[in-house]
């Protein structure tokens, strides 16, 4: 069916706007004027009104001419002041060298050495038959400059274009336009042959990409599997539950944000991540269960230990000693849980700080019963002074023998440390006397002095012997046998004066 628009302006169905005034429009070849922007070629979707065109005109039953009683003229339709100038910058000349009109208003276009009929424009003038027709060739031309824009700016995929690209191209071929319709395939040719080696680009980066999230996922699955290869009595489950719960969410957020993976791959790995996680969940339930099986022993035990220890309060002081092997068992009870160990071990300890607090009592009360004790050791000190100061052996002994017996008379001081401070010097002195008995007996025993005898007796025999061996060295003036001699005799005279002969 030709394009053949009517003449019912009020009815007129609005067509796309032309492009902004700024914009040259060539429709003869859109190469050789200036490219339009962005927002010009989106300014060129604006519908304006324009002759409908699915109406045929009534035609005369004998000659097949619209018949002006059913087709009256169009109407003029007022055209946007950017439509009018693209239409008037469009050279006559090049205009009709792809368009032409005939006299029954009949448009063609021309493609190659052939016209083809685009419609009908019956009741206007050829210049505004080829304006409308050139219209429509702007509108694919900016359609066409759109896909070149944003091929360009790389705002689209290639494949997505390419999908956009063989619409255009279905409705370029075979379009009822006036306009070089070749050069808009052959810059769609260009445009595709751009756009499919784009699109093995971005299909192999895909490829790549893929390639990277499966290696990704697979690391995060291999390190849940790693944890969940782990003894369960050994893992910290606090720690651990972290580090799954960390995995997860990367999992998650690779997930949203990563390419998409093949379906058999995805799925394989989410399996292999899910029944790692479910293998944790099942150790970790059964970790805690018997945590609380254990927890509940402790406690039980626990709780015994702290009713004996209880009792233990009515003994005092002679109580600590089975407190602290209740302290042993205790220890070795193993663990109740937080709560549970902080409230029985504060009732424990209570009861051990009872029995801690009678002792402390009772050595406060000795402390100061033990204070008249102290001055009396310390006067018995004093009294002591005097004995390493006497000469006569015997009588120092018997001084320090009636100090002795006057300081266990006193008896025990409280506390121990000033007790042994005062021991410590009273035994300062008893070392003294001891050593001075000592070196008496050693002086006065009689068989040491009988030994003592016998050998100054052997040494003043040796004695003379030697100066005899001398007098008869000088005699026969042998001065090595002088030497000798000489040397043997002051040895044994040195020995006899040590032994106080």
């Amino acid at each position: 069916m030709t394009d053949v628009p009517t003449s019912q302006p009020e009815h007129e169905p609005a067509e796309q706007a032309p492009v902004e005034e700024s914009v040259v429009v060539d429709a003869v070849d859109t190469a050789s004027v200036d490219e339009p922007t962005a927002a010009e070629v989106e300014a060129a979707s604006v519908e304006e009104a324009a002759p409908v065109e699915d109406a045929p005109p009534a035609n005369d039953s004998a000659s097949g001419v619209p018949t002006s009683s059913a087709v009256p003229r169009a109407m003029p339709v007022p055209r946007p002041p950017a439509r009018r100038a693209a239409v008037a910058a469009l050279p006559q000349a090049a205009a009709d060298s792809f368009g032409r009109v005939d006299d029954d208003g009949t448009v063609s276009v021309r493609e190659g050495d052939d016209w083809r009929v685009v419609g009908q424009y019956p009741d206007g003038t050829p210049a505004e038959a080829l304006a409308y027709f050139e219209r429509k060739y702007v509108d694919l031309a900016g359609e066409v400059t759109l896909l070149e824009v944003r091929h360009r700016n790389g705002g689209a995929s290639a494949s997505d274009l390419r999908s956009t690209l063989k619409t255009v191209r279905e409705r370029v071929t075979g379009a009822a336009a006036v306009g070089d319709l070749a050069a808009l395939e052959a810059r769609l040719a260009v445009l595709d042959a751009a756009l499919s080696e784009a699109s093995a680009e971005e299909a192999q980066a895909q490829r790549e990409a893929v390639d990277a999230a499966i290696a990704e996922r697979t690391a995060l699955v291999e390190k849940i599997e790693a944890i969940a290869a782990r003894e369960p009595k050994s893992i910290q489950w606090k720690q651990t539950t972290a580090e799954v719960s960390e995995l997860f969410d990367q999992w998650q957020a690779h997930q949203s944000t990563g390419p998409r993976l093949p379906k058999s791959t995805g799925q394989q790995l989410w399996k292999r991540f899910r029944d790692a996680r479910s293998t944790l969940d099942k150790h970790r339930r059964e970790f805690y269960a018997g945590m609380d099986e254990q927890h509940r022993a402790a406690r039980d035990a626990k709780a015994r230990l702290v009713e004996r220890a209880e009792a233990l309060g009515s003994k005092g002081e002679d109580g600590i000693g089975a407190y602290r092997t209740l302290l042993d068992e205790w220890k070795s009870a193993g663990r109740a849980g937080k709560k549970a160990d902080d409230a029985l071990w504060a009732r424990f300890k209570a009861a051990g700080d009872a029995l801690y607090a009678a002792r402390s009592d009772r050595e406060h009360a000795d402390a100061e019963e033990s204070r008249e004790k102290i001055d009396a050791k310390r006067a018995l000190l004093t009294e002591a002074a005097a004995v390493p100061q006497e000469k006569d052996i015997v009588k120092a002994r018997a001084l320090l023998t009636g100090i002795q017996r006057r300081w266990d008379e006193i008896g025990r001081i409280f506390p121990r440390e000033a007790e042994r401070g005062l021991d410590d010097e009273l035994r300062k002195i008893e070392h003294g006397v001891k050593a001075r008995e000592d070196a008496d007996w050693k002086s006065n025993n009689p068989e040491t002095k009988a030994r003592q005898n016998d050998m100054t007796q052997q040494l003043r025999d040796a004695i003379a012997g030697l100066e005899a061996d001398l007098d008869k060295a000088k005699a026969s003036k042998n001065a090595s046998a002088i030497a000798k001699a000489t040397e043997a005799l002051e040895a044994r005279k040195s020995w006899l004066k040590a032994l106080g002969g």
